[in-house]
């Protein structure tokens, strides 16, 4: 069977989920009458839209629906939310002149079409970034304007070849314009559009004169997404960027985990001795509730993998968290066999689909709040055989 075939959602799947997410939503009690009734106009976001009434578990579009259209365009953002997902990622990293744009790394090295574009050649640079040494074009060094002559392409076009099919269709968003867009769905659905923002490399950032979090705090105050009950979640890897935000805006907060064995980059940047096996203990953890109301942990620390790849016994992760208040958003759920645990694989070719439903159900029986998913289709066909038994 051809590669697209296997892979591409079908009329069905689509619609499925689209009714399923619709659905879902009236579930936590964020239903669209419930949004008409509180008499608050979507687009700023007045009433009560505490994360507390999301779907449960919620389905969070990472990066958009990435697994079918580059990941971080308006397109891959509003095929996610045709698609019925709960919450759509966006990550944050800035131009020279200052503006947030969505890229998930500032190098755009395999994101643009920036390498066959002759007059930023001369752009081409080696950076350290968080303590790794890379080679290519940089956000941080193009000004908007500049940066919106680019156009964004597919990121592991080998494993993804459909979506090359996409390349060059959108440019690359400012975060302002995902807010413009996120108000002007949320009036048209009758309900606001979730937003799941990280601040990348804020240290780094921070350190080269282009910090993340005031214009960030500054856009969600203009957007009126500011508030505790605001329909965003604000994320990072590095706790002291939560900690910066919570000072800055009362939007609900994630503090985004990576192995057991890694550190925080502000951490070690402080001198920090703990790892991410200390935070995820009951003590760390409690530090953690005291300025944010989440942590976004890999999967591996909910259920570690063995050395051949296949899930072992489920730490004591979601129910010690959930002991200090805290939800847990885990990342990420992709549905090809190269990013599945062995048990879950189908077949030899690391680019299929495989088991990814039996997958979905293993990581919700353990009772987490939500899941990132480059397959939102897949991520709510999935929640609703769970939900419903």
């Amino acid at each position: 069977m051809a590669q697209g075939a296997d892979r591409t959602p079908g009329r069905r799947t689509l619609l499925g989920a689209a009714v399923l997410g619709s659905a879902a939503i009236g579930i936590g009690g964020a239903t669209a009458a419930n949004a008409a009734a509180s008499g608050a106009p979507s687009g700023r976001h007045g009433g009560d839209h505490s994360y507390r009434h999301l779907p449960v578990p919620t389905v969070i579009a990472h990066r958009g629906a990435s697994g079918y259209r580059p990941e971080h365009t308006l397109g891959s953002y509003q095929l996610a939310l045709d698609m019925g997902a709960h919450v759509v990622e966006q990550d944050l990293v800035p131009t020279k002149d200052g503006h947030l744009v969505c890229r998930h790394e500032n190098d755009i090295t395999g994101t643009t079409d920036v390498s066959s574009r002759p007059e930023f050649a001369s752009r081409k640079t080696t950076r350290s970034v968080d303590g790794t040494s890379l080679t290519g074009w940089f956000t941080e060094d193009f000004t908007l304007a500049e940066l919106k002559t680019l156009r964004a392409k597919e990121r592991i076009p080998g494993t993804r070849q459909e979506n090359t099919l996409y390349d060059g269709r959108w440019e690359i968003p400012t975060f302002e314009e995902v807010l413009r867009w996120a108000d002007e769905e949320g009036r048209r659905r009758g309900h606001p559009v979730w937003l799941h923002v990280e601040t990348k490399h804020p240290s780094y950032f921070r350190g080269i004169g282009l910090a993340l979090e005031e214009p960030l705090a500054k856009l969600l105050r203009r957007y009126g997404r500011h508030r505790a009950n605001s329909p965003v979640f604000l994320q990072s890897f590095e706790p002291s960027s939560i900690q910066r935000l919570a000072k800055l805006v009362s939007s609900p907060r994630v503090v985004l985990l990576s192995g057991a064995a890694t550190r925080p980059w502000d951490f070690v940047q402080a001198g920090d001795p703990r790892t991410v096996a200390d935070l995820v203990k009951p003590e760390g953890l409690e530090w953690i509730a005291s300025y944010a109301q989440g942590i976004g942990p890999t999967l591996d620390l909910i259920i570690p993998k063995d050395a051949n790849g296949k899930l072992g016994e489920p730490t004591t992760l979601v129910r010690d968290a959930h002991a200090k208040g805290l939800i847990l958003h885990p990342y990420t759920m992709r549905n090809e066999n190269s990013f599945l645990p062995a048990d879950f694989r189908r077949g030899t070719d690391p680019n299929a689909y495989g088991d990814a439903f039996g997958a979905f159900k293993i990581y919700f029986e353990q009772g987490i709040d939500g899941i990132f998913t480059d397959n939102a289709d897949t991520g709510l066909l999935a929640r609703a055989d769970f939900v419903d038994g």
